[in-house]
């Protein structure tokens, strides 16, 4: 008993030094982003004397963060629209709909999530390029579509193979053709993991800085994630207003798994406990 006690409070103190190492840098670039320059130059690690929601604003519009933001919006939204359905039709068309290559194609899937961006950077740009998607909406969405697809097809068709057989036998019976079965049957099954995978796409387009630097070289065109980076050359001498951007773009992130962590985690898991 002495021994479970002890190893109950290591675990619980690692999961503190654990949760504070993860939330202190968001703390201070909070505390950075509500101070004023010379604040920030006397001291750093101080915290603010009172709120200077300035910088807040500077970033927002000045630096073009609500553009930004709105690029992010449009991209981020249509991706994972497309990801879903393309996901869940491949999914339960793996999971459930025999046909000559299936398993093949299951495994070009799945090891597909084991290629890095980078080996296909080069190769994607020259494609991208030559078909005049370079620098537009499309061209990024589709550019996420490909990158983020794989890993949608898995989740989804992992999910798929634990409904009961018996259920598309019955609906099959009762005259359902397989976009009937689709539509009516997998579709509200499936709505736990299609909730976690597309939030788990929706962070990963969000956060994403490469394929959009690469896809959008325009100013204009530019996501929150790289407007982001281009403030730190913008402001190098103003860090709190460099830090309000990042506070800009971390919060939307922060909400998201705030509110819906117990979705992320239930659909990421259903697989596993469901059958």
């Amino acid at each position: 008993m002495p021994q479970a006690r002890v190893g109950r409070w290591l675990v619980a103190a690692l999961m503190t030094l654990l949760a504070l190492a993860t939330i202190y840098p968001l703390l201070f670039t909070a505390n950075v982003a509500m101070k004023t320059r010379r604040e920030y130059i006397l001291d750093r690690f101080s915290l603010a004397d009172s709120l200077h929601w300035d910088n807040v604003t500077t970033a927002w519009s000045s630096a073009g963060m609500d553009r930004y933001f709105v690029n992010s919006l449009i991209v981020v939204t249509s991706a994972v629209v497309l990801l879903l359905v393309l996901g869940s039709m491949a999914g339960f068309a793996l999971s459930r709909v025999r046909f000559r290559g299936s398993a093949t194609l299951s495994l070009v899937f799945l090891a597909a999530l084991f290629i890095p961006f980078q080996v296909i950077m080069v190769p994607l740009a020259r494609v991208m390029d030559s078909s005049g998607l370079v620098d537009t909406y499309p061209g990024l969405i589709l550019a996420y579509v490909a990158q983020f697809l794989p890993f949608t097809i898995f989740l989804m068709t992992s999910y798929y193979r634990t409904v009961p057989a018996e259920i598309i036998d019955a609906a099959r019976i009762d005259g359902n053709t397989l976009y009937g079965v689709y539509r009516r049957i997998m579709l509200p099954i499936g709505r736990p993991a299609l909730l976690s995978v597309g939030i788990l796409d929706a962070l990963f387009c969000w956060n994403d800085v490469i394929i959009a630097l690469l896809m959008m070289p325009s100013p204009d065109h530019r996501t929150l994630m790289v407007g982001v980076t281009s403030l730190r050359g913008q402001y190098s001498a103003n860090i709190p207003t460099f830090a309000a951007g990042v506070l800009i773009a971390a919060v939307p992130v922060l909400l998201t798994y705030l509110f819906l962590q117990r979705q992320i985690v239930d659909g990421v898991t259903a697989g596993s406990m469901k059958g």
